[in-house]
């Protein structure tokens, strides 16, 4: 199925509309898994045989690859993505307010260099639908079978002072959904966002989290759900392990390495000098070795146990292997999906599992930070 992805479907996105092409995708995945028949071909086609444990947060997750924000904002077809064997969902994300986001077209494929570039905005259906929609699937589904996260952003029409309240306020609502939450202060599309990775925002963001949390924790005898923060990829080094300390420091629980950027390489067909052009951040291919080097940054200035959580690039098993070698603990994907189909979750965990077992590690973990040594 990945070879007919490639030789079939990725030739038909060329004539099609960038956003209308991932509607239609998850459209259809949530149609095929609302059925049992169809639901269990998803499984067979597509889902992993191999188990490479992974133990964090408080769960164990089958493999440590999992699907990255942005791909199902508003939690549309959290039963196909189990389906098709992913360790962990994020959904999101989810802002205060509902917002339809930018004007389109915002979204643009560059195929030559496996590269999206995106200024969507935040669009999303708003904390409160998003909450009943949850509310709905747990009801009628149960809590799905892997770790649900939820990716928390600021509505832009909140003004920067106010940011805290705006993130808190979706935890709060989201909070007895989601396994874990990640801040995300660094998308390129919402004016002035990336101000809140500075000192005192982020502070002041994950203080009001903090508070969520032990709140929603104390009032359900339960557990308190990791917090961790998502950081751009625009930054020195020195700016990016000052960052990462300082949410270390207040309570962050790890770290999502990275969010698209602003950057671009240079371009050697037209179509994609034409995409790179666009405003907007950009994912994929193109940004694999930076946000790798961002992992290796982070993982020697915080320590070989905090949680780096790596994405940007992934689109087999070798890319992966990067990652974690650099020090991720898990990895997760979004542009990678577009270009390789669904089969590329089956890809990657058995090609980790062949890379484990040519390696003189006997886990994951053992193999998490390799290349710094």
């Amino acid at each position: 199925m990945g070879v007919g992805y490639r030789w079939f479907g990725r030739p038909l996105l060329r004539f099609q509309d960038s956003e209308k092409a991932h509607g239609r995708s998850l459209t259809l995945l949530r149609l095929f898994s609302s059925n049992p028949v169809t639901r269990t071909v998803l499984k067979l086609l597509y889902k992993p045989r191999r188990s490479l444990p992974v133990e964090l947060f408080g769960h164990t997750y089958a493999h440590p690859f999992g699907l990255a924000a942005g791909m199902d904002k508003n939690a549309k077809a959290l039963r196909g993505w189990e389906a098709t064997g992913l360790a962990f969902v994020e959904i999101g994300g989810v802002t205060m307010l509902e917002q339809t986001g930018n004007p389109k077209p915002r979204m643009f494929r560059a195929p030559k260099a496996q590269a999206l570039v995106n200024r969507m905005g935040f669009n999303n259906n708003g904390s409160e639908k998003i909450q009943a929609a949850l509310k709905h699937h747990f009801e009628r589904y149960g809590r799905p079978s892997v770790p649900l996260w939820v990716n928390l952003g600021k509505s832009k029409i909140t003004p920067l002072d106010d940011a805290p309240m705006d993130y808190a306020t979706t935890m709060e609502r989201l909070w007895a959904y989601g396994d874990v939450f990640v801040i995300n202060v660094s998308s390129p599309n919402t004016p002035n966002l990336r101000e809140l990775q500075g000192d005192e925002g982020l502070k002041s963001i994950l203080l009001a989290c903090h508070e969520v949390n032990t709140t929603q924790s104390t009032t359900t005898l339960t557990e308190k759900k990791p917090i961790l923060v998502k950081v751009a990829p625009d930054m020195t080094a020195e700016q990016l392990v000052h960052i990462a300390q300082t949410a270390k420091s207040n309570g962050a629980d790890g770290i999502v390495v990275s969010n698209t950027t602003v950057e671009r390489p240079d371009a050697t067909h037209a179509r994609d000098a034409a995409v790179f052009a666009e405003q907007g951040g950009m994912s994929g291919q193109p940004l694999k070795e930076r946000s790798t080097v961002m992992i290796k940054t982070v993982r020697q200035a915080t320590g070989p146990d905090w949680p780096i959580i790596g994405v940007g690039g992934i689109a087999s098993a070798d890319d992966a292997w990067e990652k974690i070698a650099a020090g991720a603990t898990l990895i997760q994907a979004y542009s990678g999906f577009v270009f390789e189909g669904p089969a590329l979750t089956k890809t990657i965990v058995n090609g980790l599992h062949k890379r484990l077992q040519a390696s003189p590690f006997t886990s994951l973990d053992e193999a998490k930070g390799a290349s710094l040594e």
